[in-house]
Parts: C-alpha cells; structure tokens; sequence
C-alpha cells in the first residue's frame, strides 16, 4: 500500500491529520448520556476522501480523531475513533473518489454508516442500548454537516485546480 510514496503524499497525510485533528478539537458539542461530543472532524474526513482518495482518508480520517480524543480527554476514545473514522474515510474514498456526485453521496451514505453504526456498537458495549440510542441523532447530524460542507469543497478545489489528482504521485518519466 505504501509502496512508491513520495514525500509531498506524507506531507498531505500529515497536513489532513493536523486538519481532522483541529476541526474535531475546534467545535465541540456536548451530548448528555456518554459525554460524548458531536465535531466538525467528519468535514475533514470526507474531504480528504472525495479530494484525495482511500489511502489518505483512512490514515488522516483515523489519525485525525484518535489524536484529538487523546488531546481532548478523551483518551479511551482514542484506538475506537481511529478504527471508526479511518474506515469510514477508506469505504467513503473508495466509493465517491474521482466520481460524480451520485457516487460521492453514496460514499457519504456508506462511510456514515459506519461512523454512526461503529459508535452504536461501541456505545453498546460502554454504556448500555438506551444511553447508545440517543447518540444516533448527533452522529447523525455530525455525519450530515460533514457532507454538506465537504462535497462542496472538494467538488470546488478539483474543479479550480485539476493538478489535486495527480498530487503527490510519481512522476512518468525518469531522468537519466
């Protein structure tokens, strides 16, 4: 998977995690029965997907929030936003990556699936159904605002410069 990376594809990594990391930490809205909070971070996610592929979306994606839990105080989060929002970046890129809108919507509707789903699950298992249930609607809510504000925005950067798809691959021709 890593083969051939150049240095410009770890310097976006590391741009996109710092990016998630601070959209999560930025806004945060408290919901009441796990302590949990809903972020702006799947705006980073999501955008890192439609705008840089799989690869750069599970890495920042899971990065991006797991060190934002650990920042914030929420350091038992950490390993379970990585694993989540990594993959709902990798599935959400994998699906709407380099594709008309349909496609990224579907890609939207897949990674926040995953998102709202894994939190469920783990919620479940930390606090009971009852207190998981309502965190449904905020993670919800959180996993719609991330579309609303990244499709836009990815759909606008490749259309004002077109060079973002070929970002930080090698180039085709070698010097002797």
């Amino acid at each position: 998977m890593f083969r051939g990376w150049t240095a410009i594809r770890v310097v976006i990594v590391a741009v996109l995690t710092a990016l998630i990391t601070v959209l999560t930490l930025v806004v945060r809205v408290p919901m009441a029965p796990t302590r949990g909070y809903i972020h702006l971070g799947d705006v980073g996610v999501y955008f890192a997907a439609f705008a840089f592929g799989p690869a750069f979306a599970g890495i920042a994606g899971g990065l991006g929030t797991g060190l934002a839990d650990a920042l914030g105080g929420y350091a038992h989060w950490a390993p379970l936003s990585f694993l989540i929002h990594g993959c709902q970046g990798l599935v959400a890129a994998y699906i709407g990556y380099r594709a008309g809108l349909l496609r990224q919507l579907l890609g939207w509707l897949a990674g926040s699936i995953i998102m709202v789903g894994g939190y469920f699950l783990a919620e479940v298992v930390l606090y009971g159904v009852g207190a998981a249930l309502t965190e449904i609607p905020g993670n919800s809510i959180q996993a719609a605002v991330g579309a609303l504000v990244a499709i836009p925005l990815a759909v606008a950067i490749r259309r004002a410069w077109p060079p973002i798809d070929f970002l930080g691959q090698r180039p085709a021709w070698r010097e002797r």
